[in-house]
């Protein structure tokens, strides 16, 4: 059984006991967080799609830990113009294990 689930605004697809690495959240490691802005429900015999949400089907994930990507640097440049910019950038995540998908 999965979901689609939308979370600040991207789409992941979650699964009981999988991790989802979405943008960072303010909730403390360990917190209970939980999502009913469902697109989608499948399991292995009927799959319900919301219009634009599932009605009664919530997932229910724990915080694991926050942390920081690998950094990516962006860098511009100018031919012939002596114009070279470099600057680095690291975004910051949550790390979120399903628990359950309740209601489907």
């Amino acid at each position: 059984m999965y979901a689609l689930v939308e979370i600040k605004g991207k789409q992941y697809k979650a699964a009981e006991g999988s991790l989802l690495k979405v943008d960072k959240f303010d909730t403390e490691t360990g917190k209970q967080v939980e999502f009913d802005s469902v697109l989608l429900v499948s399991d292995e015999k009927k799959v319900q799609v919301g219009q634009p949400y599932v009605k009664g089907v919530k997932v229910k994930a724990v915080v694991e830990e926050h942390g920081k990507d690998k950094k990516i640097l962006v860098f511009k440049y100018k031919k012939r113009k002596n114009y070279r910019r470099t600057q680095g950038h690291r975004q910051q995540f949550t790390l979120l294990r399903v628990q359950e998908i309740s209601g489907a």
